[in-house]
Formats: C-alpha cells, sequence, structure tokens
C-alpha cells in the first residue's frame, strides 16, 4: 500500500483528489438545484420532491455519507495545498507577479472556500437537522421559506452563492486541467461552459431567496 500512500499524499494525487471530489460536488450543486426549483411550484410541488426523497430514506442517507466524506476530503486536501503553496513561497517579493501567473478565482479560492464551508454548516443547521431530528414532523416547505423570509439570511445566502459561483468558475477549469484534458482546441469551449455553468449555478440558487424575501416579505 506504500505506493497508494505516496501516489494520494504527494502534490499530483493531492490536486486530483481535488478535482475528483469538485467534479462530485458540481454534478451534486447542479441535481441539488434542480430539487430546489421546485419551490416555485409552491407547499405542494416542493412537499411532494421532499417525500419522495424521504421514500428512498436508506438510499439517502448513504449518499449523505458519501456527500459528506467527499465535503471533507475536499475541505482537507484544499486546505493542505494551500498552506504547502504558502509555505513554498515564504518570501513576499515588493513586486507581486501572481496577478500575471494566476486568475482573480484562484488567488481567492481558499477565502471563498471558507465563507462557503460557514455557509454549508449554518445551511445543515437551519434545514437539514431540524427536518432530520427535530422530533417532530415538519412541513420543509413553511421551513425553507420561513428562513427565506428573515432579511439577514436570504442576504448572507445571496452572498454565499455569488461566492459559489466565483469557486466553481475556477475549479470546473481547473479539475479538467488536473485530469489532463487540455486541447488547444476545446479548452477556450471548457472555460466558456465553465463560466456559464457557474453563473447558471450560483443565480439559479441566489433567485430563491430573493424570490421569497422580496414577493413574500421579509423580517
Amino acid at each position: 500500500m506504500g505506493w497508494f500512500t505516496k501516489t494520494f499524499t504527494s502534490s499530483i494525487g493531492k490536486k486530483f483528489i481535488m478535482a475528483l471530489t469538485g467534479i462530485s460536488l458540481i454534478l451534486f450543486l447542479l441535481m441539488h438545484l434542480a430539487g430546489n426549483l421546485s419551490l416555485y411550484g409552491g407547499e405542494n410541488a416542493f412537499n411532494s420532491y421532499a417525500g419522495a426523497l424521504e421514500s428512498l430514506k436508506p438510499i439517502v442517507r448513504v449518499v449523505e455519507v458519501i456527500l459528506a466524506a467527499i465535503f471533507l476530503f475536499h475541505i482537507i486536501y484544499g486546505t493542505r495545498l494551500w498552506i504547502e503553496n504558502k509555505i513554498a513561497k515564504p518570501i513576499k517579493y515588493k513586486i507581486n507577479a501572481s496577478s500575471e501567473n494566476s486568475s482573480l478565482y484562484s488567488r481567492f479560492m481558499f477565502q471563498t472556500g471558507i465563507i462557503i464551508f460557514i455557509f454549508l454548516v449554518l445551511h445543515l443547521v437551519t434545514f437539514w437537522a431540524p427536518y432530520n431530528f427535530g422530533g417532530e414532523e415538519h412541513n420543509l416547505y413553511l421551513l425553507v421559506t420561513s428562513w427565506f423570509r428573515e432579511t439577514w439570511y436570504s442576504i448572507f445566502y445571496i452572498i454565499s452563492m455569488i461566492l459559489i459561483g466565483f469557486h466553481l468558475n475556477h475549479a470546473f477549469q481547473s479539475a479538467f486541467q488536473t485530469f489532463g484534458w487540455n486541447h488547444n482546441k476545446y479548452t477556450p469551449f471548457i472555460k466558456k461552459f465553465g463560466t456559464f455553468y457557474a453563473i447558471v449555478i450560483a443565480a439559479g440558487f441566489a433567485s430563491i431567496p430573493i424570490y421569497f424575501l422580496f414577493f413574500f416579505g421579509g423580517k
């Protein structure tokens, strides 16, 4: 197992894990958004969606464990890579050429990641935990929409979605690069599609609190 350990503790191995977990989370966000958009269909539509998931509870629990592991690996390896990059560049030159060698998105991946992590914890505390462990049967539609009518929560949610879009834009392109899927003919399209995907995901999620906050009144 020595080769396996060395492979996945090397710089390339860590980047591979980041790319693999990143792609997995990118796909999860698309499915999660599709489900959340049923909020626009009203209480019956969203609760029917939640009920369908509830009927598959054993499978959902397994998926949740896998997702938790993916998030954990992504956070741990992302943090390790950021620390190692900082240690590898201890000297700050008077003329900082980082803006010429990396994009704005890549330079702030760690910072946006921290805020996204805080949002994730809050998201689990406000929605997932009460619905699953609240000790009573919840109307998930009323639970979700009541939080989206809280002005501070909706504003933080919208800001977090913008940062997720910011994070995704680089992550999408970076994953393809890590896997070696670079080609002069296709890379420009991948970059444009990555930006388009990031905008769709961020705008899709952010539109929900905007809708409930401004059309149903904030508190």
